[in-house]
């Protein structure tokens, strides 16, 4: 199973499926996710980063930043 890192707290999370899993059929789901912000940026985030975020619409790179403090 691949793993890639939560831009924000920098934790391995897993990535679901793919030719690992094949001949196991397993289906861990993916524990993150890839958002894009107001400012174009792309990020891949965990769910508790995500959740960390602020409400407002015009979350930036800079948010994503304060995540790891």
């Amino acid at each position: 199973m691949a793993k890639e890192p939560c831009d924000g707290c920098g934790q391995p999370l897993k990535i679901g499926g793919g030719i690992a899993n094949i001949w196991t059929l397993e289906t861990t789901p993916t524990e993150g996710m890839t958002i894009e912000l107001t400012d174009g940026t792309e990020h891949f985030l965990c769910y508790d980063c995500m959740d960390a975020l602020p409400d407002d619409q015009d979350v930036t790179e800079a948010d994503v930043e304060q995540l790891g403090d």
